[in-house]
């Protein structure tokens, strides 16, 4: 057993190539970031808006061991006051509207926010619904915009290595 754990060796998918300067233009459809103080490696703040958790499983794919998003600098944290940048996923709903409001104000500056998925970029398929209350754009201020429904592991981590550099 111990010979096939050698010889099979570290099982991950390769290194994705070094994104431009200006963002994760190399995601399609990906708005880049704003160039900004943000460097080197990145906290990020996760926050479920109202989501169908379809983002979710793909979240924790893209930090999983296969495509470990770690290596790039990006790391997930527990609390907005350790965060670097929000990673908001779904429509923001009514119940939900405030809070991401309380964890916008309560992650310091320099910040960013990421709309994962088509419906934190524009309600997807539950624009209309009588409990959302819009997009994330709607409520905070969005920087990186992530397409999809939901967005790949290497959409996701191409998009937030244009927050790192990395």
């Amino acid at each position: 057993m111990l010979g096939k754990i050698i010889r099979t060796g570290r099982v991950a998918e390769p290194a994705l190539p070094v994104p431009p300067v200006a963002g994760a233009a190399g995601a399609a459809g990906v708005r880049p970031a704003a160039p900004g103080p943000l460097a080197g490696s990145v906290q990020l703040r996760h926050i479920d808006a109202g989501s169908c958790n379809g983002c979710e499983l793909e979240i924790g794919s893209a930090f999983g061991p296969v495509y470990d998003a770690e290596r790039y600098g990006l790391r997930l944290v527990a609390s907005p006051r350790h965060a670097d940048a929000l990673l908001v996923t779904g429509p923001v709903t009514r119940n939900m509207a405030d809070p991401l409001r309380a964890v916008f104000d309560a992650t310091p500056n320099p910040k960013r926010v990421v709309a994962v998925g088509d419906c934190a970029m524009n309600c997807g398929v539950f624009a209309g619904g009588h409990g959302v209350e819009g997009a994330v754009g709607d409520i905070v201020p969005v920087d990186v915009e992530i397409p999809g429904c939901p967005p790949t592991p290497e959409a996701l981590i191409a998009a937030l290595r244009g927050l790192t550099g990395r």
